[in-house]
């Protein structure tokens, strides 16, 4: 246990070494540069593994042009604007390395999911995610170790899909007794758990995770899982052998715990938000009011109503609302809440003081 406290080193652990001598390289290379194919057994697979509903995003292949980062969007047919399904066609492209998927952890008909993905991508952050994968190991539980831009994430597979409040419960409980910090539990900094939502309406999504064994665009690099050669085939063998998480132990896992009381529940996505004590008074929300959005990274993108009505915006692409909270939004040109609120026929209330 020691030797989990000194700082995460790749070159000290064989099995992590993305080649062992200096011979091995070119042929090491070769297999990482030549062209991958997804056989339709390995989509199969795959789609047995990881997918869990059919909703997804694409992450974008042009950078964003301020933040320089490829954000995800969820993908829409031409002409009717309906929400694009996720088929095998869609997963070979992306293992073939043709476009990046996200995936969604919670199916919302039954609040279960088929996999807990552990992201970490801070100082340390290997570091905490072998501390995990030690322990996981206490409990018999295999984790499947993958490389990522700036960390790494950490999946756990399972025999049937579970409850997602009881999966983010037993990772939020292992994390706590080993002091690996959590995003979202006051920390900026921490271990991001997939799912992030106990439960989920029907019609929302979550928030999605990199699809394993796709290309990172920012990166424009396959990250591979620890363990296995790096070819489709390999990596995939090595999944399966993976031993998964049945019903019985995780409900012996979670058996009388409780989330920690400092932990921020997101609220859930398309939940009414009321206002004061009323039942039937909706709070004002932003995205009753606008078009079509688009999601990048972790907000809704459109247009801005102010900046419409001012004959600006022609991009569509001024106003920013966060997926997590519609309360919060922000035109990037500028225009004030007040201003928002009004171009749209609901302007802000004004307590009167007598």
């Amino acid at each position: 246990m020691r030797g989990l406290r000194r700082p995460f080193d790749r070159n000290s652990i064989p099995n992590y070494l993305a080649h062992s001598t200096q011979a091995e390289v070119p042929e090491r290379r070769w297999i990482v540069e030549r062209r991958m194919v997804a056989t339709h057994a390995l989509v199969k697979e795959y789609v047995n593994l990881f997918v869990n509903r059919r909703a997804y995003t694409v992450q974008s292949f042009r950078p964003h042009p301020q933040r320089g980062r490829h954000y995800y969007y969820r993908p829409t047919e031409r002409g009717s604007g309906a929400a694009l399904q996720l088929n095998e066609k869609t997963i070979s492209d992306h293992m073939e390395g043709k476009i990046t998927i996200g995936l969604y952890a919670i199916n919302p008909a039954n609040q279960r999911c088929k996999w807990v993905a552990i992201d970490a991508d801070y100082r340390n952050a290997m570091e905490d995610l072998i501390k995990l994968q030690y322990h996981l190991s206490g409990d018999h539980v295999d984790s499947a170790l993958e490389m990522s831009k700036r960390g790494g994430h950490l999946w756990i597979f399972l025999a049937v899909p579970l409850l997602a409040r009881k999966c983010r419960l037993y990772i939020h409980d292992l994390a706590s007794r080993l002091g690996v910090p959590v995003k979202g539990s006051g920390l900026v900094e921490g271990i991001e758990i997939f799912p992030k939502h106990d439960v989920i309406a029907s019609g929302a999504f979550g928030n999605a995770i990199r699809g394993p064994l796709g290309i990172h665009r920012g990166a424009s690099r396959r990250f591979w899982f620890y363990g296995a050669d790096y070819t489709l085939e390999a990596q995939m063998h090595f999944l399966r052998r993976l031993r998964r998480v049945t019903e019985e132990e995780l409900d012996r896992f979670t058996a009388g715990k409780a989330l920690p009381p400092n932990i921020v529940k997101p609220r859930h996505e398309l939940e009414p938000m009321s206002e004061g004590s009323g039942l039937t008074r909706t709070r004002f929300c932003i995205l009753d009011h606008v078009g079509k959005t688009r999601i990048l990274g972790k907000n809704h993108v459109t247009r801005c109503p102010s900046c419409e009505k001012a004959g600006r915006d022609r991009g569509g692409d001024n106003l920013a609302i966060l997926v997590a909270d519609p309360r919060f939004y922000l035109c990037w040109a500028g225009c004030t809440k007040e201003m928002i609120r009004a171009a749209v026929g609901k302007p802000i209330p004004v307590r009167r003081i007598a």
